[in-house]
């Protein structure tokens, strides 16, 4: 019965999205690599609101990672109302705008202001191809398939995030990475159907009172979004830290009704786990999602770069199955709407 919401069938079929969203960036490719060879850059911006913000970190991350050209992210509104902090005093800028609905008023007031004052060029990534935001950029990707009927973003997130993700790539010169992320819409599915049971286990554990979503890198972005993601469709007390900081104070939160998720990566993966170790031995339960080695396990055999989209579905339908626990309704959370639109 639970299985009907439209959130459960976007949880489920989002890998079909992912695979448009690598189609729309290799449609694009030649547009997007003439863009990045002349534009001269001194900075990439990735800018959204809530999840859209929440993604701009881990793109950012990555693109900096991939390129090494300075990307960083800041939420569209503080864009409209601090430009002054948030640019740089000189040089071109490629402002990336990310809006599920392509529509969301602050985004559009920064990319309109941004365009206004001659800073550089935009991209834009939405799901909505016939929409404000999608006709603001020098090249506007739009990934249908992601559209949901839901207020918490799950399928249209990863959509944009992979689209994201396949555009590093790309301005890297990396094609050989772009090649190989088409074979996550395979992994993503089978990492549905083998780890729903478990998601649903631990979602339905309402003994765990709050929840903790430790990232570090490109994935501190990710473990944002799903702490969000716990947070509007359960209610429940849910933060995000990257791995060390949160044992600058966070961990006296920890105990026996606390679940701490750890997305463990490769390069640190022993830094991270100490942590979580430490965590253990407070009675706090944890769950971890890795390659190989963790209680969620990618096995991809993709480089580490370009499967962090992986770290999403299983928590998605943790917080689902929670929900649906607790009598929610996992499709309208509390005090929520699809699309925030400001007066400006």
């Amino acid at each position: 019965m639970t299985k009907v919401t439209a959130t459960y069938q976007e949880i489920s079929t989002q890998t079909l999205a992912w695979q448009q969203a690598l189609a729309v960036v290799t449609d694009n490719a030649a547009a997007l690599t003439h863009l990045w060879a002349g534009g001269d850059y001194s900075a990439v911006i990735f800018t959204g609101c809530g999840s859209t913000y929440y993604l701009s970190l881990a793109a950012a991350a990555l693109l900096q990672e991939l390129t090494g050209q300075p990307a960083r992210a800041v939420p569209a509104g503080e864009l409209v109302l601090y430009p002054q902090v948030n640019y740089p005093a000189s040089g071109k800028i490629l402002l990336v705008a990310v809006s599920r609905s392509a529509e969301t008023s602050e985004t559009i007031q920064a990319v309109k202001t941004f365009l206004q004052a001659g800073r550089g060029d935009v991209i834009t990534i939405s799901n909505y191809g016939n929409r404000p935001l999608a006709g603001m950029g020098r090249i506007n990707l739009a990934i249908p398939a992601g559209q949901e009927e839901s207020m918490a973003q799950t399928r249209s997130f990863a959509s944009m995030y992979v689209a994201a993700s396949a555009v590093a790539a790309l301005l890297a010169g990396q094609t050989g990475l772009l090649a190989q992320m088409s074979r996550l819409p395979e992994i993503g599915q089978r990492l549905i159907d083998s780890y729903e049971s478990q998601a649903e286990a631990i979602g339905r554990n309402l003994n765990l009172d709050r929840f903790y979503f430790l990232g570090s890198g490109p994935r501190y972005g990710l473990a944002c979004e799903t702490n969000l993601k716990m947070k509007e469709m359960t209610l429940t007390h849910s933060e995000p830290f990257h791995f060390l900081e949160f044992r600058h104070g966070p961990i006296s939160m920890a105990g026996s009704t606390a679940a701490v998720i750890g997305l463990l990566s490769e390069a640190s993966r022993a830094y991270e786990a100490a942590v979580l170790q430490d965590v253990a031995a407070l009675g706090a339960q944890v769950i971890t999602l890795s390659e190989t080695g963790g209680d969620i396990e990618f096995n991809s055999g993709l480089p580490e770069a370009v499967r962090n989209v992986l770290y999403l579905p299983v928590l998605q339908l943790m917080a689902y199955y929670r929900a649906i626990a607790k009598g929610l309704n996992p499709d309208s959370p509390n005090n929520l709407t699809a699309v925030v639109k400001l007066e400006w």
